[in-house]
């Protein structure tokens, strides 16, 4: 795909009633070297296990839901995510292996509150390193940062923004069309504070709260085993 010409926003069908993610883009971006991006990609993970509580709703053309959440998160790039409802009702849970899902239970609940995995990760202030064979393209100034990653027709653009607070922008397409865009706000420790994710196409909408994230005591070997009926 293409770099979007001049200095515009791309915005998003909001849903439900929620406002929709604006993406800044710059004038151009310029050819720049895989390892350039890879070095910029491993900034954004965490340097330690972590292990992060959040508060979640969601909304798409089938109804709305909300509750809480876990995500235990492992160095470089294993997580296990487990969200309930209230009263811990629509439990659901997967193990994300950099950009797949290794297991995810229920599935079909697990792909609408996340329908891709770049995705996933930058909902918690985490850039995914490109393939080794992308091209990468990619525009720096002083307070935004740009980077385009794109293998035949499919692309992911990160935009960091730097302000009164920090912002992290994701957006991937695929095939020409938006899969989904994220916006992550972070804190001044670089550790994501709230999160939303857009997904044009149904349309739907996951805003998180991070309530806590905090270094992670070493991990239990079953937590990354699906769970047993």
């Amino acid at each position: 795909m293409r770099a979007a010409p001049g200095l515009l926003a791309l915005g998003l069908l909001g849903c439900g009633g929620g406002s929709a993610i604006s993406v800044p883009r710059p004038a151009t971006l310029a050819a720049a070297p895989i390892d350039s991006a890879i070095a910029f990609a491993e900034a954004t993970t965490p340097a330690e296990s972590r292990d992060i509580r959040i508060r979640w709703q969601f909304r798409d053309d089938q109804g709305a839901a909300g509750g809480q959440g876990r995500v235990r998160l492992a160095r470089p790039d294993s997580a296990r995510l487990d969200v309930r409802g209230p009263l811990g009702s629509g439990r659901a849970a997967a193990f994300v292996f950099g950009d797949t899902a290794l297991w995810a239970e229920p599935e079909g609940d697990i792909k609408r509150l996340v329908p891709n995995y770049p995705l996933f990760w930058a909902l918690l202030g985490v850039v995914r390193r490109p393939p080794d064979d992308a091209s990468v393209r990619r525009y720096l100034n002083g307070q935004l940062t740009a980077w385009q990653f794109q293998r035949g027709e499919d692309t992911v653009d990160y935009v960091r923004r730097r302000g009164e607070v920090d912002q992290l922008f994701a957006e991937v397409r695929q095939g020409g069309k938006t899969v989904g865009t994220v916006l992550t706000v972070l804190g001044p420790d670089g550790r994501p504070r709230t999160a939303r994710l857009v997904v044009p196409s149904v349309p739907a909408r996951l805003d998180i709260t991070f309530s806590s994230n905090e270094l992670a005591k070493p991990f239990a070997p079953d937590t990354w085993n699906r769970p047993q009926p």
